[in-house]
Parts: C-alpha cells; structure tokens; sequence
C-alpha cells in the first residue's frame, strides 16, 4: 500500500485524540474510561471506528491494525518529547489523557474490525453449506439409484460420473477451505519446491477441469522450457482453480486455452475464456477472499463454485512461488489470467 493509503484516517483520528484532550474529564469519566465503560458505539461512526472496518476489508489481521495504533502512538509521543524542555503536571495528565485516547480509538477500530470479521465468517459457513449440499444431494441421489436392482447396466456409468463430478467439485471445495484456514492463521501457503516439468502438471490440471466441466473445451498450448522448481500440488491447484473459474463464467461453446510458455527469463501461464466482460472494479477486487461474481445466465447447469476462494488460493500460490498474478477484461481478448514466474524464482 501507498503511504497515503497506509495513513487514510491518520489525521482524523489524532484530531479526534486532540479534542478529547482539551475536553474535561472527571475522575469518574476517567476511571469509566480505564474500565472500557465510556466506549459509545452507536452514534456516529468515528475515523477510528472506520478505519478498523474498512482494514477488515483490506485482509488486515487484527495484528496489523493493533500495530498500526503502535506505530502511531510512539510517533506522536517522540515528536512530542523532543518538544517538552522541562516535564510539567500538565505535560504529564496531557499524556495520560494522549494514551486513553489512543486506547479508545484502538477499542472502536476493534470492535468494527471484528464485528465484518464475524458477519464475513458467518457469510462463508452459510455459502459453504449451500455449496455443498447440492453436491452432496447429487452423491445421495445416485447412491439410492445404484442399489436398486431393477436399474439398467447402461446408466450405472452415467450415473457414476454423475457422483465423481459431485465428489470432485466437493474436494476442490475442501481444498480451498484449508488453504484458506493456513493462510489466516498465518502460516503462509505451505509449499515444497522440486525441480519438474510443469507440462505434465498442466496435463493434470487440463483433466481435472475437463472432468467437472465435461462440457467444456479445454486447450493446451505448450511452449518453450517449462521445467522450473515448483510445488507440483500446489501448482496443479492453482491452474485447476483458474481453469475452473474460466470453465464456470466462460460462454457456451467458446473454447478455453491454457497456454504455458518457458523462455530464458520466465515462465508464464495464460488461461483465456470469452464470457461476461469483468467490470473494471472487480478487477481490483477478484483476488479477495470470498469475491464471487454472479454468472451471466441465471439459468445455466453448469456447477458453481462460489465460495470466493479459488482465485484467492491462486495469487497465494504464487506469492509462495515469488510469482505474479494479474487479469485483464476486455470484449475482443476475453478475461485472461497471466501467471509469471522469474526463471530465477524457480
């Protein structure tokens, strides 16, 4: 972030601080204070208070926002002493008043913080369940159908893909869930890099997709030295999870391309689909978790994966590969996902 970005609310919140410390306060309002008691949330909203919530939006942890109020707080105190030739009994309360101050506003950034972290989590377990229980309602259906003796042998293979489609589509799900479950617990995506060709990975990853979306058409085009130090799961993952993304929001009939390119400098991977044009806002936005944007027809039987997480997982995975990962939209060149890998950062 920008260092006009990383201070948005700075001054707002000092200011705020400022007036708080020419304002009187009783021993009882201080003492209230101390206790968390004088906190009132449900006027309006303070640049304190706006600030956590919109930090919560930006994929702060709550460590981030707590050491941000840190940083601010010895900033001020050491410009300030720098000024203070002889302490004084005012110059002291002026400080004590500084700190509660600067205690509250950390309160309000944590309580906004914390209350979208909490209306974000409970939006993920309701789009989990709902994910998933199509899929699970498929597996049950076509368990029910094969243990009826009367049922003909030419559609028990139907059926059978039937419930692999389903049992896929589910792990994908769980896949993302605990990639996503490391990430915020700080662990960091887990990789183990090892010298391979990554055209046999995008072989895999080609397959995997093809197997969810049979539908689709799915082309490879390999060029060049594609042999680099990669975790070979977590790469598979992250081309499976784009071309999943495409194969979803792509339009009926439209190829899809997967293009791996090695040359003496990098390696880059493209998948390209022609769909809905992504508004350029969500473009600014897609690598989020739990973004998900709606397919252009509402009637299509295509299986969704919307939890919010494959593209999140995907520029992850590339972090950890010291990688690149950007989109671009447009009506003539389609949505396209570029992956770059320096040659030397693999």
């Amino acid at each position: 972030m920008s260092d006009l970005a990383l201070t948005d609310h700075a001054e707002a919140i000092l200011c705020a601080i400022a007036s708080d410390i020419e304002t009187h306060q009783s021993t009882q309002q201080q003492y209230d204070k101390s206790q968390g008691d004088e906190a009132d949330f449900s006027g309006e909203e303070s640049a304190a208070a706006i600030h956590g919530r919109l930090r919560q939006a930006s994929n702060f942890s709550l460590l981030q926002l707590s050491s941000e109020f840190r940083a601010l707080r010895a900033t001020v105190l050491r410009l300030w002493l720098s000024r203070v030739h002889q302490m004084s009994e005012t110059t002291i309360q002026e400080m004590i008043r500084f700190n509660e101050a600067i205690d509250q506003a950390l309160a309000e950034s944590i309580v906004t913080f914390s209350s979208r972290a909490d209306r974000t989590r409970d939006l993920f377990l309701a789009v989990l369940g709902h994910d998933l229980r199509a899929p699970l309602a498929t597996v049950t259906l076509v368990a029910e159908l094969l243990t009826r003796t009367a049922l003909p042998p030419d559609q028990v293979a139907p059926l059978g893909q039937k419930a692999k489609r389903s049992a896929m589509l589910m792990s994908s799900m769980v896949t993302d869930l605990l990639g996503f479950t490391c990430l915020q617990m700080g662990a960091g995506m887990p990789t183990t890099r090892l010298m391979i060709d990554a055209q046999e990975v995008c072989k895999a990853a080609v397959a995997d997709a093809h197997a969810m979306y049979p539908g689709s058409a799915i082309v490879f085009q390999p060029r060049g030295n594609l042999t680099g130090a990669f975790d070979a799961i977590r790469l598979q993952q992250l081309l499976t999870n784009l071309l999943i993304n495409a194969a979803q929001y792509s339009a009926k009939g439209q190829d899809i391309t997967l293009l791996a390119a090695g040359d003496e400098d990098a390696i880059a991977f493209k998948v390209c689909n022609f769909g809905p044009v992504i508004p350029e806002e969500s473009l600014k936005t897609i690598f989020q978790p739990l973004v998900q944007l709606d397919p252009d027809s509402g009637d299509d039987a295509r299986p969704k994966t919307s939890l919010g997480l494959g593209l999140f997982i995907a520029h992850e995975t590339t972090a950890a590969h010291n990688g690149t990962i950007s989109v671009t939209s447009s009506v003539d060149e389609g949505t396209v996902f570029t992956v770059h890998f320096p040659r030397e950062g693999v």
